[in-house]
Order: C-alpha cells, then sequence, then structure tokens
C-alpha cells in the first residue's frame, strides 16, 4: 500500500505525501533517463497532482529533453537539487511522475512497466510478468498495462 506514504529530497526541505496508490509504477531506460539520474533508468509512479500533497517547500521547475521530444519539467529541491518528481509535457500538469527513490520506504515499489528498453542497460534483468516495450507503449495498451480503473484515471488525466 503506497497510499500515505511520505517522501522528499535529502536536505528535507521538499517534503510530500502521496494521497492515493498510482497509476502505475514505470521503468524508464531512455538514454536522457540515464543520464539525468545517473544510473540505468529512472523509476517512477505516476499519480494525479491532486493526490500529492505538498508538506514542505516546493520544488524548483528544471526543462529538461526527453527521448519523446515532448520534454519535461523536472522538479528537483532548490537546496539539495534532488529531483523529486517531474512533469511529462506530453501528459499535461495533471500528473506527477514521483521519483521512486524519494519515498521514505522503498522497499515495497516493483515497477510493473518498463519503457525504452531498446536503450537498457545490459546487466538489467525485466522481470518475465512485467510489461516491456521498446520504445513508448502505445494508447491500445493502456488499458491492459494500467488495468481499466487506472486506464479510467489516466485517460481523466489526458482529457480523453
Amino acid at each position: 500500500m503506497i497510499a500515505g506514504t511520505q517522501g522528499g529530497c535529502d536536505c528535507g526541505r521538499v517534503r510530500y505525501r502521496l494521497e492515493a496508490e498510482p497509476i502505475v509504477i514505470k521503468c524508464c531506460h531512455c538514454h536522457a533517463c540515464q543520464r539525468q539520474t545517473g544510473s540505468a533508468f529512472a523509476l517512477n509512479l505516476v499519480i494525479e497532482t491532486a493526490h500529492v500533497t505538498l508538506l514542505g517547500e516546493p520544488p524548483e521547475a528544471i526543462e529538461l529533453e526527453t527521448d519523446s521530444g515532448f520534454g519535461q519539467a523536472n522538479h528537483r529541491c532548490p537546496q539539495c537539487r534532488v529531483s523529486v518528481w517531474s512533469v511529462f509535457h506530453q501528459a499535461g500538469d495533471k500528473a506527477r511522475f514521483v521519483r521512486a527513490g524519494t519515498l521514505d520506504q522503498t522497499r515495497s515499489i516493483t515497477p510493473t512497466l518498463h519503457i525504452f528498453t531498446k536503450a537498457k542497460q545490459a546487466w538489467v534483468t525485466i522481470p518475465d510478468e512485467a510489461e516491456q516495450f521498446e520504445g513508448f507503449y502505445r494508447g491500445r495498451d493502456v488499458v491492459r498495462v494500467f488495468g481499466e480503473e487506472n486506464a479510467n484515471r489516466w485517460r481523466a488525466v489526458l482529457e480523453r
């Protein structure tokens, strides 16, 4: 259960609480995410903006490129510079892509979706039961990947 979980940056200035379960937990293996995180991927909990309660200072948005070409506003603590979430312009401002590593408790976070696996590091093993796409998934895949209820939540984010 993730609803009610809190998280924040390294210095503690930016704090937040997730008020609902995420729509999906996705792992992006694209080169841009590798470069931006300094790791093999970015692990994001996708959740509606309305379900993220800011408990501390607001993060600062920094514009970055993405492999999709739409870009993102990466929100970082103005002091310690930790990335707490992103807003992907393709999805609009109604969703936050919360960095899983900023949660206070991270052990129960397991991605069910892996994207841009064509850029995946060779040593990374994706479980057989996880959905995976060489690039970005398509609209027709959303119900299967997210489940019916979460697909409806995602459609509401996109206003479709």
